[in-house]
Parts: structure tokens; C-alpha cells; sequence
């Protein structure tokens, strides 16, 4: 099943983010996308006026009948039911969890009992987790880790069965955006890309679902990461090249 990518996420009515953003992503890619639909929410680049969550048993069925897949790429979850209804019927497949804790616009996508059950029945089963630092931050505060020590946030999700951590770097300030892979015993890989000043809502779902996508092909991690970042930089200058455009 190469290529096939199981993407476990919210349907966000606006596309720009959630199962719409990834299948668009895996398909961009060359990729297969399956979805599991975990919330149906009403929302735009600026709100989230409605979350309707999914029953869990039905997500469970959808995750079921999807078959045999090459990667699973998960984003919101929503509820502690959800959560430990991915954590019970996952794939035996590569995972990358994108942790959508909050909407852009400041919405929680995710309750308390929900991030407690993300950090201790789904991380041991993740291979990547690609928190930003807003993210990370929320973990750490979590975990009891100081939120600015990275590294030691980074340590204790590692420490509790993460297969790896890309702390993306979009939300840092400078002329590029560098994103950092940790791994247990391995020194860290840095990914660079000139920063691009443009907004584009989605851009976690296209960078996790990309590197689904990448190594349901046959990728490495780190090849799988390099290639995923490529495509969201040129995503990122398209958004640009259309909010610089002169409107007739």
C-alpha cells in the first residue's frame, strides 16, 4: 500500500486546515489519502463559531474500514474519548501527530482529559510529533517542564515513548525558519528555510501530512522532513505572490 496515508483529523468547513488541507497535501504529493473524520467544526482564518466531536465508536469504524495504509498522520482529536479511541485501533503503520491543541484564531481543540490522554496513550505509539513552540509550550506546561527549557520538554516526550520530535521553528523570529529534529542518542538535524512573510492558515497540517505522505513512499525521516519543508516554503510563496497581487 505505498502511499496510502490514513489522516486522522477535524473537517475544517473553510479548507484550510484539518482532513481537507492533508487530502489535498497527499494528493499534491502523489499520494493515496483515506480519512477519519474526528470533529465537524464551522470556522475561517479568523473564528470557530461550532465543534460538533465525532462519537468515538465512529471514528473507530472509520479508522477500521480504511484498510491496510503506509502512514497515518493524526491532527485534531478534540475529546479524551477520541483520543484513546485512535490510541486503541491505530495502524501498524509510520505515525506523525501533529499536536492541534488550539485553533489559530484561539480556539481549544482539545479538553484537559484529552491532552493527558494524548501524552500517555497515543505518544508511546507516535513515531514523530511535530509540535510548534506554542505547542510545546502547552506540553511543557503539562509535563511540569519549564516552558521556555525546550530540550528538557523535548527529553521528557521522548522519555515517554515518541519515536521522535520536530519542533518547528515558524512562530520564532529572524530571517529563517529552522526546525529541529530530536532523537534518542542521536544528535539533532536542524531544517532551514528562508522565512517567508506571508500567512497561510494550515501550514502544520501540510508540513505533517507532507512527511506522511514522503515516508509512506519509502522515505527516510530526515528525507521525508527535508521534502516536506520544500513544499511548504513554496506553498508559502505562492501565498505571498497572491496577497501581493495587485487586485483589478
Amino acid at each position: 500500500m505505498s502511499g496510502v496515508v490514513l489522516c486522522i483529523g477535524g473537517l475544517d468547513s473553510s479548507g484550510g486546515a484539518g482532513v481537507l488541507r492533508d487530502s489535498a497535501t497527499v494528493h499534491a504529493l502523489g499520494g493515496t489519502a483515506r480519512v477519519a473524520v474526528t470533529a465537524v467544526t464551522a470556522q475561517s482564518d479568523h473564528a470557530v463559531t461550532a465543534v460538533h466531536a465525532v462519537p468515538p465508536k465512529v471514528v473507530t469504524e472509520q479508522i477500521d474500514i480504511a484498510g491496510p495504509v503506509s502512514a497515518v498522520k493524526i491532527g485534531m482529536l478534540g475529546t479524551v474519548g477520541i483520543v484513546e479511541a485512535v490510541a486503541a485501533t491505530l495502524p501498524r503503520a509510520p505515525c506523525v501527530l501533529d499536536p492541534v491543541l488550539m485553533s489559530s484564531s484561539g480556539h481549544m481543540l482539545l479538553d484537559d482529559p484529552g491532552v493527558t490522554a494524548l501524552l500517555e496513550r497515543l505518544l508511546p505509539k507516535v513515531d514523530l510529533l511535530t509540535p510548534n513552540v506554542p505547542e510545546l509550550a502547552a506540553l511543557a506546561r503539562r509535563l511540569g517542564v519549564p516552558e521556555g527549557d525546550h530540550g528538557a520538554c523535548v527529553e521528557r516526550l521522548l522519555q515517554r515513548g515518541c519515536g521522535a520530535v520536530l519542533v518547528k521553528g515558524g512562530h520564532a523570529q529572524g530571517t529563517a525558519s529552522v526546525d529541529h529534529l530530536y532523537r534518542r542518542d542521536i544528535p539533532v538535524v536542524a531544517f532551514t528555510a528562508p522565512r517567508i512573510d506571508a500567512t497561510l492558515r494550515g501550514t502544520g497540517c501540510r508540513l505533517a501530512s507532507a512527511i506522511a505522505v514522503h515516508i509512506a513512499q519509502g522515505a527516510s525521516l530526515v528525507d521525508a522532513i527535508t521534502a516536506a519543508k520544500h513544499h511548504v516554503h513554496g506553498e508559502l510563496v505562492l501565498a505571498r505572490g497572491v496577497a501581493t497581487q495587485p487586485r483589478s
